[in-house]
């Protein structure tokens, strides 16, 4: 029987950082060296889950980039999903790894889609070496869809 981990099972949360992890290596990151890849655990039309994968792009223009956090969720969306459960995110310099945090305007992304207190959020070395939090945790007092309701 599996471990829970906030309500998210221990080999859930392996196959999140393993997926993230994989994607990382599709980074396209020539100028800050920075990889992260990220795995969106997505809900999909039939009430089950899907695992949607995206990593970092860069450009020349640094704005125009876009964070692996961010080509998750806008994947996601563009295939129809819009209800998230957990991330996982596997970054680092080179092929270093450390425990990457979503910037801020992912977690703003992010809040447009999920209640804060029930999305969790996996920062993660490896498949054993990790962070999880809430996007409470990471963005408090947080503006959303229902502060214009």
């Amino acid at each position: 029987m599996s471990n829970q981990i906030h309500n998210i099972s221990e080999e859930l949360i392996k196959e999140l950082i393993k997926s993230a992890a994989s994607v990382r290596k599709n980074a396209y990151a020539p100028y800050s060296h920075f990889k992260v890849g990220a795995a969106l655990y997505a809900e999909n039309l039939d009430g089950g889950y899907e695992i949607i994968i995206g990593c970092n792009v860069e450009n020349a223009s640094y704005p125009a980039g876009n964070c692996a956090e961010r080509t998750a969720v806008f994947k996601a969306v563009s295939e129809g999903y819009n209800k998230f459960k957990a991330i996982a995110i596997v970054g680092g310099a080179d092929e270093k790894t450390d425990y990457t945090s979503p910037c801020g305007i992912c977690r703003q992304v992010l809040r447009e889609f999920v209640t804060p207190n029930d999305f969790y959020v996996i920062m993660a070395k490896n498949e054993n070496d990790y962070i999880i939090k809430t996007l409470d945790e990471l963005l408090p007092m947080s503006f959303g869809p229902d502060n214009l309701k």
